[in-house]
């Protein structure tokens, strides 16, 4: 068992006795434990307010860990400012195996423990916590148990939160102890979560006559319980406060309690009754995070506390010293200790332990801080070391407050505004887009540099468009577009772009602007032919965005294919310029070059470990999966991308993939109504931003598609789809609702929108879906015709459901003009392409008409991957590219244990016991 000066046990022994009452949660803690111990990981928080029980509970987790190995840590409330301190400690015992995880994960593991210089990304550390909590994992079961976690520094927090919704086959159990009703929050609403509550009855009695030696009297009792909540902690205090004559109700209580106020007025009684000296030891210790006694007696002796002061407060109970370790006897004296003190007391404190911390920056920084009562420079430098290293580890919350901090301590003008901006980039880095949009708005106060200025009007864009309004995200990117023209033209190109891509999505400027500042094309200049070619092919994607906005079909084709020739001859590696080229591939509805993209930018973050562009490039590419029918991949991409976007810290982004798996469910005839109703609450409660509107259309998709036996209800939905790509996937199904609804008058309203896209872009796809409408709008006469218009277009085009969807409509022609054996080649090539997309409503239908037709539907025997979870088909793609479980394991963000669990189940599935076997066969995965 592994320990550190954090101990979890009190200087009193008050284990047993708090642990009356709570059977079930010791029944949840060993369960978890026991899962753990058979290959199942999990986590488990302990919630309750100060004073509950939660620490015991964790110590008697520790006593029952037979046969675990253990691994402890816990937040302090002074190092929270600290990037990774709390994992640095968690993982200190396991940093010789460091090297056992992928190399990119060690770098950043290393850099974020501050093993090692250099840029640490931040997923790629937390993801290596993981690979190393499993590796560690392999040799013995593992528990993990983090005390105070509400007071987790936030990187380590993220890391921690991340592990524990990854934990599947891994042998690790993660335990968790969070304070509810504290300034500071663990948000860690989706772990499975028990919550402690006050003792009562015979437990509380049980409680009261431990602590006191005799016997309670049950009024007194039950009277004691009312006053406090049934709080552990405060009986235990009153139980040693009140005389054996007032327990026993032979005297009366005093009124109020002694505890009325809480429980840190009882410890600050005690402080209050200590000399001076041991007050200032005493204050020291709770200004400390370090909870070294050598620390703590070198700056008491600083700031007027010798020795002896230290024996006085022992006696006290209320700290306690272990070797060179010091632990205070519950977290409520150090706040209450700290609150008590005058401001001035306080700074003398933090002076003193910044004076004898001089190997340790980072703390010996932020007392200088906290010590500081006036802009100083020397603290300024410090805090700016501090931001830049815990930026460079991926410790961004912890730059963000650094950077923050020095701009306070900053007299004003042009520094003070640049470290505020860096202060909001770090935050928004971080996910805290609110407190990077205000240190963001107190920025722009102090800037004045035309460059900072630009960037700093992009950031603020960024958060707007991610989090509230993507007009007014626009009008700012443009704002900064216009400011950068000036001082750094590829920065004013690039934000162009930018600003068109947003346009050619609906967004508009809420000012009243010349039209021709609203124009990002006139911002830049056309590059030079010997431009870079990223230069040149930002300018087209800038012109093709432009006439988009414009419903200029033809000449944003034109634009977006020179974008896309240049990029095919000269690759470039630019993280803005490669998701446009995909948004590019889906505003003119070029499929196959759309999931070769995605594909290519998915490889290609998934190899270095980059989290949110392996989110982007997942949930972009379902459209292109949609549209060609591979359905299945698209219900593995979202199902992929629903915890990544949940590890973002922007809970909003998680309403994308899940109306994604929603309208998979829709299509193949499953229940989509629980991640419909998902979405609905995700954006009523959190701000969505930019993909709001695609989240809007592809539910309303799902719910049309839920009602298709109602064509009223089905037509409903459809016309709320606003996107023109998704109206034009969903045209067919709106076609059919309006044929059976009686409504041709809005078939030709979406015709009309879609033979202006077809004839701008020329594409097959586009005409096989015009012709399929003029059939049905042609009535007998020329219907035929234009049925056969449109299956030869789709026999250039990959989309694979309206082909399917468009020979079944002619079949139903041919059967209703009695032409039955015509009919029947028709509806046979429809049932087969809609059994292969695993279509069941259409499955059914097509079947029907085939048995109308005079011929009997057989069910054929499709050997497919179908019956493969998610990410059991994730792990086969992989294994089948031949990578080894710890590559998989690195690209899909969990451990090899798991990828090793998938695979088992892949082979059983599958009915093979190797991976050449897997290879070998004919999976479309």
């Amino acid at each position: 068992m592994i320990t550190h000066a954090g101990d979890f046990t009190s200087a009193f022994d008050t284990v047993g006795l708090v642990l009356a009452g709570r059977k079930p949660e010791r029944a949840a803690i060993a369960a978890l434990l026991d899962a753990a111990r058979t290959g199942n990981g999990g986590a488990l928080v302990v919630r309750g307010v100060a004073g509950v029980g939660k620490s015991t509970l964790l110590a008697d987790a520790l006593a029952t860990a037979l046969n675990l190995r253990v691994l402890r840590t816990s937040g302090v409330e002074s190092e929270s400012p600290l990037a990774f301190a709390a994992l640095q400690r968690l993982l200190w015992p396991l940093r010789t195996r460091i090297d056992a995880v992928p190399a990119p994960q060690a770098a950043a593991l290393r850099a974020a423990m501050g093993e090692a210089e250099g840029e640490g990304d931040r997923f790629l550390a937390f993801l290596g916590t993981l690979s190393l909590l499993a590796d560690a994992a392999e040799q013995a079961p593992l528990l993990v148990v983090v005390d105070d976690a509400h007071w987790l520094d936030d990187a380590s927090a993220a890391a921690l939160l991340f592990a524990a919704r990854r934990l599947q086959a891994e042998r690790v159990a993660l335990l968790f102890a969070a304070r509810d009703g504290d300034a500071r929050r663990f948000d860690a609403g989706d772990l499975p979560t028990v919550v402690l509550g006050g003792v009562t009855g015979a437990d509380a009695g049980a409680l009261l006559s431990a602590r006191a030696g005799t016997d309670i009297d049950p009024a007194v009792r039950d009277q004691l319980v009312a006053g406090t909540g049934g709080n552990p902690l405060a009986l235990v205090e009153l139980a040693g406060v009140l005389t054996a004559d007032q327990l026993a109700g032979r005297a009366p209580l005093p009124t109020p309690l002694p505890l009325t106020d809480g429980v840190e007025r009882a410890f600050l009684n005690r402080y209050r009754h200590l000399n001076e000296p041991a007050q200032r030891f005493l204050l020291v210790a709770a200004t400390d995070d370090t909870a070294r006694l050598t620390v703590v007696r070198d700056a008491a002796e600083r700031f007027g506390a010798a020795d002896s002061a230290l024996d006085a407060v022992e006696r006290s109970a209320l700290l306690r010293v272990d070797g060179d370790a010091i632990a205070l006897y519950h977290p409520l004296v150090r706040s209450a200790v700290y609150r008590a003190a005058t401001s001035a007391q306080r700074r003398a404190a933090h002076r003193a332990l910044a004076d004898v911390l001089t190997g340790d920056p980072e703390r010996r920084a932020w007392h200088l801080a906290a010590a500081a009562d006036r802009p100083d420079e020397d603290v300024v430098a410090a805090l700016d070391g501090v931001a830049k290293r815990a930026a460079a580890r991926g410790g961004h919350e912890a730059a963000a407050a650094a950077w923050a901090r020095a701009a306070e301590l900053t007299a004003g003008g042009e520094a003070r505004g640049r470290r505020l901006y860096l202060a909001a980039s770090s935050a928004w880095l971080g996910s805290h887009p609110s407190r990077a949009s205000a240190l963001a708005q107190a920025a722009a106060a102090d800037v004045t540099d035309p460059l900072i200025w630009a960037q700093l009007l992009a950031l603020q864009g960024q958060i707007e468009w991610n989090t509230h309004s993507l007009n007014d995200g626009y009008d700012l990117i443009l704002q900064a577009a216009e400011a950068a023209a000036a001082v750094d033209a590829a920065l004013a190109a690039q934000l162009a772009m930018l600003a068109a891509s947003l346009a050619a999505f609906g967004a508009r400027s809420p000012r009243v602007l010349n039209p021709t500042v609203l124009n990002p094309t006139v911002l830049v200049a056309e590059p030079a032919p010997d431009a870079p070619t990223r230069v040149r092919a930002a300018w087209a994607l800038l012109h093709g965005f432009g006439a988009v906005a414009r419903s200029d079909w033809a000449a944003a084709t034109e634009s977006f294919r020179c974008a896309f020739i240049l990029t095919d001859a000269d690759p470039v590696d630019d993280h803005v310029l490669q998701p446009n080229l995909g948004i590019a591939a889906m505003l003119i509805d070029d499929d196959e070059r759309g999931l070769r993209l995605h594909e290519q930018q998915l490889t290609a973050a998934r190899r270095a470990g980059a989290l949110n562009m392996v989110e982007h490039a997942l949930t972009r590419g379902v459209h292109f999966q949609i549209a060609t029918g591979a359905w299945s991949k698209a219900a593995g991409a979202a199902t992929e991308a629903l915890p990544l976007t949940t590890s973002t810290g922007h809970p909003g982004l998680t309403a994308l993939p899940t109306a994604h798996l929603a309208l998979v469910a829709a299509l193949h005839g499953d229940d989509a109504d629980r991640h419909l109703d998902r979405v609905t609450e995700i954006r009523h409660k959190h701000p969505v931003g930019i993909t709001d509107g695609l989240v809007a259309d592809v539910t309303h998709w799902a719910r049309g598609l839920r009602a298709a036996a109602q064509p009223t209800t089905a037509l409903h939905h459809l016309q709320q789809i606003k996107g023109p790509a998704w109206r034009r996937l969903a045209a067919l199904d709106l076609f059919d609702a309006a044929v059976r609804g009686d409504r041709p008058d809005l078939t030709r309203t979406w015709l009309a929108e879609l033979e202006q896209f077809a004839a701008g872009t020329g594409l097959p796809a586009a005409t096989a879906v015009v012709e399929h409408g003029r059939a049905l709008l042609a009535g007998d006469g020329d219907a035929e015709t234009h049925f056969q218009r449109a299956l030869a277009a789709h026999a250039d085009s990959p989309r694979l459901p309206d082909r399917a969807r468009t020979h079944l409509a002619f079949g139903e022609h041919l059967r209703r003009a009695r032409r039955r054996v015509d009919a029947r080649e028709h509806l046979r090539t429809a049932l087969a392409l809609f059994e292969d997309l695993g279509a069941a409503p259409w499955v059914e239908r097509a079947a029907q008409e085939l048995r109308a037709s005079g011929e009997t539907a057989r069910r054929r025997d499709v050997t497919t991957a179908t019956e493969l979870t998610p990410q059991e088909r994730q792990v086969a793609a992989l294994v089948r590219q031949g990578l080894s479980n710890r590559d998989a394991a690195a690209q899909l963000f969990v451990s090899s244990r798991t990828v090793d669990f998938h695979l088992r189940n892949c082979y059983s599935k599958l009915g093979i016991s190797s991976r050449a076997e897997l290879t070998a066969l004919p999976l479309d995965l």
